[in-house]
C-alpha cells in the first residue's frame, strides 16, 4: 500500500515539474515539457536554478494544500520555474543564492496563488505577474546582502557548456552557432531561447521543433508576431536598446500567441487582433522601461501581461459575443482549442444553453404557417409555429371538411412541451365553425405554461372543456394539457404554439429552437437538433426504446469490464466532475470519455488519455446514437477534424485551421436490426465515419454495438480490414 501511494505521488509529483516548463508556451505536453528542459540546460547553471525552482515550488504548493488538479496542471509553479530561471542568469551561486532561490521560491507561489484567484474573479489569467513581482523583490533585497553577487558567466557561457558536456557538447553547440542562415532566422530563434533566459540558436532550435509537434498554429504566431515586432521598429527607427532578443521573445512572441490561439479561438479576426497588440506591447516596453530603469529593474515580461489582459478584459464588456470568440474551455493546445470548439458549438453547447423543448403532439403533424408567416405570425407575434395534421393529398380533413370533426387534428391530445407549472388557463371561448373567426378572442383558448424565469410556451385554439390540468398544477414533459380545437381567431382547426419571455396571454413572441424533432423527407426521418420547424416541414418527436434507454442509462458508480483479443482487460467506472460532468473513466490507461445522456440521445463530447483503448474504441462507435429503434432514422454528425488524420495531412490543415477547414470527418449511426417487439430481444446499431476532403470521401471506421436485455452486450470496430470484436460485462 506504502508503495503503490509512494509511486502515486511520484507521477503526480513529477507531472507537476513537467507541466511548470510547458506551460511557459501555453502547453501541457509532456513530451514538450521535457524540450523545454532540456533547452533550459543549454546554460547549466540557469538550468539547474531552475529546476531547483521548480521542484522546491512544487512541494511548497503540495503542502500548502492547494486544489491537487490545479497544482498538477503547474498553474501554481510556472512563475517560480521562471524566478530560478531568472536568478540562475543574474547571479552567482552560493549558499545565500539557494536561501534566497528557496524564499524566493515561496513568495512566487503565493504571488501565483493570490493572482489567480483575483484575476480568476474576472475571468481574467495571471499569466506571469507572480514572476515579475517576486524576481523584482530579489532584485531589490539583492543588493542589501552581500554574499548575493551578480554573476558574469553569461559572458562566457560557453565554458559552462564545456564544463557540462566536455568538448563533444561544446563542439555541436558551436557548429549550430555558426551555421550560415538569414540574420532574421538567427533572430527568431534566439529570441525564442530568450524565453528561458538564454540567448543561443541551438537551444530556439530544439524549442522550435518541440512547437512544432506541439502546435502548427503556436509556431506560425510565433513568427507572425517575431516578423511584425522587427518591421514596426524598422518601420518607426525604434530605440535599439528596446530591441533585445528577451523582449523579442516574451513581450512580442508570446503576446501573439496568447490572443492569436490560446486565450481566443484561433481565427482570421485572432491572428489581425495578436499582430495589433504586438507593435502596443513594444509601446509599453518603452514607456514601462522609462519607469523602471529609473529603479534598476527590468521590465520583464509587464508589457506582455498588460497587453493580454487589458485585451481579454475588454472583449468581456461586449453585449454580444461577436464573431472573436474567448476560449470556453481550455485544452491547452490552439488547435485542440478550435476543432473542439468548432466542433461543440452546436452539438454541446446548445444541450447547456437552452431549456429543451419538444413538439406538443404526438405523431406526426405539418407546420402550416412558421415564423413570419404571411397570415396572422407578424411583427412582435411572428415567431409563432402552426400545426395541423394533412394525409397523403395534403389535405386536412376528410370527407366535406364543413365540421370541426372531419379535421385530422381536432380533439388531439395538446402535450407539455417540458416541464413546468401552470401559469394560466383560458377555458370558455367556443370552437368557431369552419371559416368562422373570432378575433374579439382572438387566441381562444390558451394554456401558458412557466418553465424558467423567463421562458415560457404558450398552446392556443384548444377545445373547450378539455383540460386536463388546472392552474399551478406542475406538469412533466409529455403530459396531455388539452385538446386540439378551433377556437379564437380559427377558421378551421389547429395548433399555435409560440415561445415567450413573459406570462401574459397576448406577450410578445421569442424565437427558440426545439431540441429534438424528426422531419420527413423522402420517406426517411431526419433528425433535427436546436432548429425551428420550417412552414410546410412534417415534423413529429423522437419516440425513445425503452431497451435503449435502458442500455444506455449509464448512472454514476456504475462499473463496466469490457474485454477483447489484443487488449487487456479495461474496467470503465461512471463518475461525475465537479462541473456535474459525467464520464468513464478507464483506470488501467487512465483515459476519460465524457459524455450527454438527454433521454432521446447519448453521445460523447470529449476524450482525453491514451488513443490505444478499447474506451477509444467504443467511444468513437457510440459517438451519437439517438435512443430509438425506429430504422428510418439516420443520424449524421461530426468528429473533431483531426481524429483520424495522418500527420502531414494534420499539420497541413492545423496550419490552414483557422483560415479554413477543408478536412471533414463525419459520423452516422442508424439501427440494422430489431428483435425486441415483447422488450427482451437483441437491437443491433450500426455507425460508420468517413473523412471528406476536396474532391474525396474516405471510410474510415464502421462499427457495430448489440444490446441484449436492455444491456450493452459488445461493440466491433474496424479499421482497414482490421477488425476489434468487444464483450462488455455489466
Amino acid at each position: 500500500m506504502k508503495n503503490t501511494t509512494a509511486i502515486s505521488f511520484l507521477k503526480y509529483f513529477t507531472a507537476t515539474v513537467l507541466n511548470s516548463y510547458s506551460m511557459l508556451f501555453f502547453s501541457n505536453k509532456k513530451f514538450f515539457a521535457i524540450m523545454v528542459l532540456l533547452a533550459s540546460f543549454f546554460n547549466p547553471y540557469t538550468g539547474f536554478a531552475g529546476l531547483v525552482a521548480t521542484i522546491t515550488a512544487a512541494i511548497v504548493a503540495y503542502f500548502i494544500g492547494f486544489s491537487r488538479e490545479q497544482v498538477k496542471s503547474g498553474l501554481y509553479t510556472y512563475s517560480a520555474t521562471l524566478v530560478g530561471l531568472g536568478m540562475g542568469t543574474f547571479y552567482e551561486f552560493s549558499m545565500g543564492f539557494w536561501i534566497l532561490l528557496v524564499l524566493a521560491t515561496v513568495l512566487a507561489v503565493l504571488l501565483s496563488a493570490a493572482f489567480i484567484a483575483q484575476l480568476g474573479k474576472s475571468n481574467l489569467p495571471a499569466l506571469s505577474l507572480a514572476f515579475i513581482f517576486t524576481l523584482w523583490v530579489v532584485i531589490l533585497s539583492s543588493k542589501e546582502f552581500a554574499v548575493i553577487g551578480l554573476t558574469q558567466r553569461n559572458i562566457y557561457w560557453l565554458n559552462e557548456m564545456y564544463a557540462a558536456g566536455g568538448t563533444g557538447l561544446i563542439n555541436f553547440v558551436q557548429r549550430v552557432e555558426t551555421i550560415a542562415m538569414p540574420d532574421m532566422l538567427s533572430g527568431f530563434l534566439r529570441s525564442l531561447s530568450a524565453i528561458l533566459f538564454q540567448s543561443n540558436i541551438a537551444a530556439g532550435i530544439l524549442l522550435s521543433i518541440g512547437l512544432l509537434f506541439f502546435s502548427r498554429i503556436a509556431l506560425t504566431l510565433m513568427v507572425a508576431g517575431y516578423t511584425i515586432a522587427i518591421l514596426f521598429i524598422q518601420l518607426m527607427d525604434g530605440y535599439a536598446g528596446s530591441v533585445n532578443y528577451y523582449n523579442l521573445g516574451t513581450n512580442f512572441m508570446l503576446v501573439s500567441v496568447a490572443l492569436g490561439g490560446f486565450y481566443i479561438i484561433p481565427s482570421v479576426r485572432s491572428f489581425f487582433w495578436s499582430l495589433i497588440t504586438v507593435p502596443i506591447s513594444y509601446i509599453l516596453v518603452i514607456a514601462l522601461w522609462k519607469i523602471t530603469y529609473t529603479w534598476g529593474l527590468p521590465v520583464f515580461s509587464l508589457p506582455f501581461c498588460i497587453t493580454v489582459i487589458l485585451f481579454l478584459f475588454v472583449l468581456q464588456l461586449r453585449k454580444a459575443g461577436g464573431k472573436m470568440v474567448l476560449t470556453p474551455i481550455q485544452y491547452y493546445s490552439p488547435e485542440e482549442n478550435l476543432y473542439r470548439f468548432t466542433n461543440n458549438k452546436e452539438r454541446v453547447l446548445s444541450d447547456f444553453y437552452y431549456y429543451h423543448l419538444s413538439l406538443p403532439f404526438m405523431g406526426d403533424w405539418t407546420v402550416s404557417q412558421g415564423y413570419d408567416g404571411t397570415i396572422t405570425h407578424k411583427g412582435d407575434w411572428g415567431k409563432a409555429l402552426d400545426f395541423v395534421i394533412t394525409d397523403k393529398e395534403n389535405k386536412t380533413y376528410q370527407g366535406t371538411g364543413t365540421e370541426p370533426e372531419q379535421y385530422y387534428c381536432y380533439n388531439k391530445p395538446v402535450l407539455s412541451p417540458a416541464d413546468g407549472i401552470v401559469e394560466e388557463i383560458i377555458d370558455y371561448v367556443e370552437d368557431n365553425a369552419i371559416g368562422g373567426n373570432n378575433t374579439q378572442q382572438n387566441w381562444g383558448n390558451t394554456i401558458i405554461i412557466k418553465h424558467a424565469a423567463t421562458l415560457y410556451t404558450k398552446l392556443s385554439h384548444l377545445k373547450r372543456g378539455s383540460f386536463k390540468v388546472a392552474k399551478g398544477a406542475f406538469v412533466k414533459k409529455g403530459d396531455i394539457l388539452a385538446t386540439c380545437g378551433s377556437s379564437g381567431r380559427s377558421p378551421e382547426p389547429h395548433l399555435h404554439f409560440q415561445v415567450q419571455a413573459t406570462p401574459y396571454i397576448d406577450s410578445k413572441t421569442l424565437a427558440y429552437p426545439l431540441a429534438y424533432f424528426l422531419q420527413q423527407q423522402n420517406g426517411n426521418s431526419i433528425i433535427k437538433t436546436y432548429s425551428v420547424p420550417l412552414e410546410n416541414n412534417i415534423v413529429g418527436n423522437i419516440i425513445p426504446n425503452a431497451q435503449l434507454q435502458q442500455a444506455f442509462d449509464f448512472k454514476p458508480g456504475y462499473i463496466m469490464k469490457v474485454t477483447a483479443a489484443g487488449y487487456e482487460e479495461e474496467a470503465w467506472e461512471v463518475m461525475v466532475s465537479t462541473y456535474n460532468e459525467t464520464y468513464f473513466y478507464c483506470s488501467r490507461h487512465h483515459a476519460y470519455a465524457y459524455f450527454i445522456n438527454n433521454g432521446s440521445m447519448f453521445y460523447f463530447t470529449h476524450y482525453f488519455g491514451n488513443q490505444h483503448t478499447l474506451l477509444y474504441l467504443f467511444y468513437q462507435a457510440a459517438y451519437k446514437i439517438v435512443l430509438s429503434t425506429n430504422k428510418k432514422i439516420t443520424i449524421t454528425d461530426s468528429f473533431s477534424q483531426n481524429i483520424f488524420a495522418t500527420h502531414p495531412l494534420k499539420w497541413f490543415q492545423d496550419l490552414l485551421a483557422p483560415f479554413f477547414i477543408f478536412m471533414k470527418m463525419k459520423y452516422t449511426s442508424m439501427v440494422i436490426k430489431d428483435d425486441d417487439m415483447l422488450g427482451g430481444g437483441n437491437i443491433v446499431l450500426k455507425s460508420y465515419s468517413q473523412q471528406y476532403m476536396p474532391g474525396s470521401v474516405k471510410q474510415k471506421m464502421l462499427a457495430g454495438i448489440e444490446i441484449q436485455q436492455g444491456k450493452l452486450h459488445g461493440f466491433n470496430v474496424a479499421f482497414n480490414n482490421n477488425k476489434i470484436e468487444a464483450s462488455c460485462k455489466n
